[in-house]
């Protein structure tokens, strides 16, 4: 059987071998996963179609790979059970010698440490070399060849240089979200404009609400991104330009709402879409976000996931920003920007109290969105979140 590339839709024009987990001649059993193919938005999985053996690998690590290119060749046919009398001794020898280079159990060795009181800073637990080196208070030793899956140490630094640099390939993510900032910057009038919110009555909601929303919900959070989605609804609703998108010499106005939700991950930032969030509930809408946030975080995103989008919400204030300057993700012409909630004195009725207060931050293209537009819109969204009944009644 041949092993072909996934299709890549027209946005996708190739894809990169990222890992293969399985060499030429391993017997592997259905779906268990073969290789990672890195795109610029997402990891594709390929897994085994089905009980077998892997004969032949036809694209290396790193080859660039076409739209359902062959990669590699399969044989089908029972694959080969594990004695159940060595499963035993396997995981009794896991449990006692925790998983670690060659590199670093021959440093250990060297140096008479117990590997099993080292404390591994690789993938999944691993221990290195340089864990060793540190539990030995060494001097920085040489580097060891990188485990499958994990950035080469390029130009590694020589012994006792006290000044080390570390070169790795930029992934095909991380270069893809680059090139689109830059395009972002380049071919839109990007401006942004700033509000600070009262978070007063959404946090009294959601504290009073909490735990029966949990047990209604089949333990979702009532979190505070699906009031901004739904505020961000609601504002677009009345300003569609805000929701529109500039192609060639045209403006398209989109009859539907799909946000986009900015997640990090180690690989970088993606940009899942909630697709019709008009029509979805504060429990959906915080459901696709947890999943989409766990999945991203698994490489388990899929192309689809992460097309389209008519406008974005983007968080910094999980990471603490006071505030920023979002920038848009291309053809959308506004992106809103959430940051944290602070305690901060204001006046009400004369008098100065504190309040749980956020910045607001909405980037627009002002080739399409004029600047009271993008203001008006940004008050829109701030008086929903001050007054969420608002949302709810569709006000």
């Amino acid at each position: 059987m041949d092993i072909r590339a996934p299709t890549f839709p027209e946005s996708v024009p190739d894809g990169v071998i990222a890992t293969w987990h399985k060499r030429a001649g391993d017997v592997v059993r259905r779906d268990e996963p073969l290789a990672d193919i890195e795109t610029e938005k997402v990891v594709l999985e390929i897994v085994a179609p089905a009980d077998g053996t892997l004969v032949a690998v036809l694209k290396a690590e790193g080859d660039t790979v076409l739209s359902d290119e062959l990669i590699a060749q399969f044989e089908p046919g029972a694959a080969a059970a594990a004695p159940p009398e060595a499963e035993e001794p396997r995981a009794v020898a896991d449990e006692r010698a925790p998983a670690a280079s060659p590199a670093a159990r021959k440093l250990a060795l060297e140096r008479g440490i117990d590997i099993a009181a080292v404390t591994g800073t690789g993938r999944d637990g691993r221990i290195t070399r340089d864990d060793v080196a540190q539990v030995a208070g060494s001097a920085a030793v040489p580097a060891e060849p990188p485990a499958a899956g994990e950035p080469p140490m390029a130009d590694a630094a020589p012994d006792g240089d006290d000044r080390p640099e570390r070169r790795v390939p930029m992934t095909r993510l991380r270069a893809s979200v680059a090139r689109r900032l830059v395009e972002a910057q380049r071919n839109a009038a990007m401006l942004t404009t700033f509000n600070e919110v009262d978070m007063t009555a959404v946090r009294t909601l959601r504290a009073r609400h909490q735990e029966a929303f949990q047990r209604a919900h089949n333990g979702a959070r009532l979190g505070f991104m699906s009031f901004f989605v739904r505020a961000s609804v609601e504002a677009l609703k009345r300003f569609p330009a805000v929701n529109a998108s500039i192609d060639g010499d045209d403006i398209v106005y989109h009859g539907y709402y799909d946000i986009g939700v900015a997640v990090s991950t180690e690989r970088g930032l993606v940009v899942p879409v909630l697709r019709d969030a008009d029509a979805l509930s504060f429990a959906q809408i915080e459901d696709q976000i947890a999943d989409y946030g766990a999945r991203a975080t698994a490489n388990k995103l899929t192309i689809e996931e992460m097309t389209g989008g008519t406008f974005t919400v983007s968080n910094g204030g999980v990471f603490g920003s006071l505030l920023s300057t979002p920038i848009l993700n291309p053809p959308q012409t506004g992106i809103l920007g959430m940051h944290k909630i602070e305690d901060r004195p204001v006046v009400l009725d004369g008098q100065i109290v504190a309040r749980p207060m956020m910045y607001l931050a909405m980037s627009y293209d002002h080739r399409l969105i004029d600047g009271q537009e993008a203001v008006r819109f940004l008050v829109a969204v701030k008086d929903l979140i001050e007054d969420p009944a608002k949302i709810l009644l569709e006000l």
